[in-house]
């Protein structure tokens, strides 16, 4: 398995940690169809299907050399969420915890269990997931909560 594929599946793990999160896909997930697309972010939550689920994207990477044979890999991942709005059930509130708890997963362990060095950007100093955007959007014909979740990760090769 590459280094990628190695922390990929390590985000995906930290997210299903988090009680009911929903479906969680280890990459951006697409269909020619409207129906075939929610499927793939529908989830059984307290004992009812809901539309509430969430994608992994590497959004940049680069190497910095060390010395011979030996990089440190920085890379940036988004980690998106969507989840159906209820506005009598105030799902707003839902989704907002959903989001804490994912953050606390992450600030629980900084290395991911031992596969990456750290989640601190030396950039910014920011730690872990934060939380980049929320707001409601239209998703797979399903109003949803929408949350893009920023995630920075660094490695040696």
């Amino acid at each position: 398995m590459s280094d990628v594929a190695t922390i990929r599946a390590a985000i995906k793990t930290r997210l299903l940690a988090v009680a009911n999160i929903g479906k969680v896909n280890d990459y951006e997930r697409y269909a020619g169809q409207m129906s075939d697309l929610k499927a793939q972010y529908v989830a059984t939550i307290a004992g009812s299907d809901q539309l509430r689920g969430w994608h992994i994207r590497r959004l940049d990477y680069k190497e910095i050399f060390v010395d011979v044979g030996r990089w440190v890999c920085h890379t940036h991942w988004r980690v998106r969420g969507f989840m159906a709005l209820n506005d009598a059930n105030a799902s707003e509130k839902v989704f907002d915890d959903l989001i804490e708890a994912a953050c606390d997963a992450f600030r629980a362990d900084d290395t991911l269990g031992g596969t990456v060095l750290t989640c601190i950007d030396p950039d910014s100093s920011e730690s872990g997931l934060a939380l980049a955007a929320s707001q409601p959007v239209l998703f797979a014909g399903v109003l949803c909560h929408h949350a893009d979740g920023r995630l920075y990760t660094q490695h040696v090769k």
